[in-house]
């Protein structure tokens, strides 16, 4: 079937994309902008997580599009998921939110760029071909983010669950019951949250876990 009239013709070896984003209007946005580049084509959408490991299979594209956020099973799951049966496999991450620890997160899990959603239209057209040829790419915003918080939270499974319950508003009390645990435990706790995140008090250890991506609300 021939193209529409002043559409650009995709090369025989053009970069295979797969796009993974639970907003379909965000989706055909990004898709508008892959399908407009004579050496890029989309391969296949996937609207959660699950969809994305399962085209993923399928198409084995070049490079996948992973917005970090989506319903069921996560952005940072797929990706995980994906790697685990294919190391080498070629991802970026899509993000709303750029908090450090989101950021650390989507490195660990192996993508090899991160990019925020309000990210310009070259921007993204530089990330594909950087990874494409190999490389990993971060922006300039997003290199300073991690550069302002250059430790990480390194933070306790319990300690994770304790910050949660501060995010949430509650009080020692409360926590301590919450997580059948003693009192003075939750104090000791939470005294090693500020000293980790380097604030003075509970408000702004709740901020800081927001900002950071530590915990998502």
């Amino acid at each position: 079937m021939s193209q529409p009239a002043g559409a650009p013709h995709a090369t025989p070896h053009a970069i295979r994309i797969l796009i993974a984003e639970d907003h379909l209007i965000a989706r055909v946005g990004v898709k508008t902008i892959i399908n407009m580049q004579p050496d890029m084509t989309v391969v296949g959408e996937a609207a959660n997580g699950a969809q994305a490991v399962e085209l993923y299979r399928k198409h084995h594209p070049d490079i996948t599009l992973m917005d970090m956020r989506m319903p069921g099973m996560s952005g940072l799951d797929a990706i995980i998921a994906i790697r685990a049966g294919q190391p080498n496999a070629r991802i970026i991450a899509l993000s709303t939110y750029g908090g450090d620890e989101d950021i650390r997160r989507a490195l660990q899990a192996g993508v090899r760029a991160y990019l925020t959603k309000d990210v310009l239209h070259d921007e993204l057209i530089r990330a594909i071909h950087a990874v494409q040829a190999g490389e990993k790419y971060l922006p300039a915003s997003v290199t300073a983010v991690l550069e302002a918080s250059s430790l990480p939270a390194d933070l306790s499974s319990r300690e994770m669950e304790v910050l949660s319950l501060i995010v949430k508003g509650q009080g020692n009390k409360q926590i301590a019951h919450e997580l059948s645990i003693a009192e003075h435990t939750v104090k000791n706790h939470v005294k090693s949250i500020l000293n980790k995140l380097g604030v003075e008090d509970r408000t702004q250890a709740a901020t800081a876990a927001i900002q950071r991506g530590i915990i998502h609300l």
